[in-house]
């Protein structure tokens, strides 16, 4: 089997490469290479010409964060040879939550001797999200995090706190229309929507509690839009995960479990967040791909 780690030197504070070349060498037996992207869309496309080329199993690790995850995951898309591995070093790293400590990750022999599973995958017309799919103030946020990610002090970890702040002024209500499975799950407008395969958004904030991310379906939660005071009063149960068990918030959300979502916009340059990554239109629909991707589950989690 052939095993190529995807590193983007961008990616968090650090480049992780030094580090990665360290914990590799002297891996007797272990067939392995070492790509370095240059550029935004580079993963994918390395990776999916890698798969073509490749008659056998190969692994690719994604070193960097959720955005370069969507990448590699991106590329590996129809090619059913591949296998995917997280080398979690960007700034947020939301889909690695899901199975509990990043550190785990960060081990390359757990990594390398760990389990394969299935999990399912988001798909947006051609655009494909591993972790979620989100809009309303969470594009706003998304937007403003790729803005100031790589800047000191409001940056890094704080990126995603920094665009909550700027949202707080822009986006606490955005006009769109959105249908789970054929029924409506809003009026006209929403503070923040959530359609999630992981559990967590923006490096902290346990959005889908309840997320199974092999089950064939989405964790959706639309919000309705609320004052600013009341917004701050939520935001720390929806840091928390456990807002979808207060009786006090229920008059302002809906939740339900899709496979499909439909997303019309109300307003010019309505844009949606696929693993951090903004993508603008007029309308999207949604789909979960049930067991699209193979996935190495560290060997200490399985």
């Amino acid at each position: 089997m052939k095993n190529v780690f995807i590193v983007n030197p961008t990616a968090g504070i650090k480049n992780p490469l030094a580090d990665i070349e360290s914990k590799l060498k002297g891996k007797q037996g272990f067939d392995y290479e070492i790509y370095v992207t240059q550029s935004k869309g580079d993963a994918t496309r390395y990776v999916s010409q890698k798969c073509r080329e490749c008659d056998e199993d190969i692994t690719f690790f994604s070193c960097g964060g959720d955005g370069t995850l969507n990448e590699v995951a991106s590329g590996m898309v129809g090619h059913d040879n591949a296998i995917l591995a997280i080398y979690p070093s960007g700034s947020g790293n939301d889909y690695v939550k899901y199975y509990g400590d990043k550190q785990e990750f960060l081990n390359i022999d757990n990594l390398i001797e760990g389990k394969e599973t299935r999990i399912d995958l988001i798909q947006v017309g051609d655009r494909y999200a591993v972790n979620a799919c989100h809009f309303g103030l969470d594009s706003a946020v998304a937007k403003k995090m790729m803005e100031v990610k790589h800047k000191k002090i409001i940056g890094g970890k704080n990126a995603y706190n920094t665009g909550v702040l700027y949202a707080l002024f822009t986006a606490l209500k955005t006009k769109c229309r959105v249908i789970g499975d054929g029924e409506s799950l809003n009026d006209d407008k929403i503070l923040i929507c959530t359609c999630v395969n992981g559990k967590y958004v923006g490096g902290s904030y346990k959005c889908a509690p309840r997320s199974l991310n092999d089950d064939g379906y989405m964790e959706v939660c639309c919000i309705k839009p609320v004052s600013i005071f009341k917004f701050l009063k939520f935001m720390k149960h929806y840091k928390a995960g456990d807002y979808l068990d207060m009786p006090e918030l229920a008059s302002y959300l809906t939740y339900k479990r899709c496979k499909k979502v439909e997303i019309i916009g109300g307003q010019k340059k309505f844009i949606i967040s696929l693993d951090g990554e903004v993508v603008a239109g007029d309308s999207f629909e949604v789909n979960i791909l049930k067991g699209a991707l193979r996935f190495i589950v560290p060997k200490t989690l399985c």
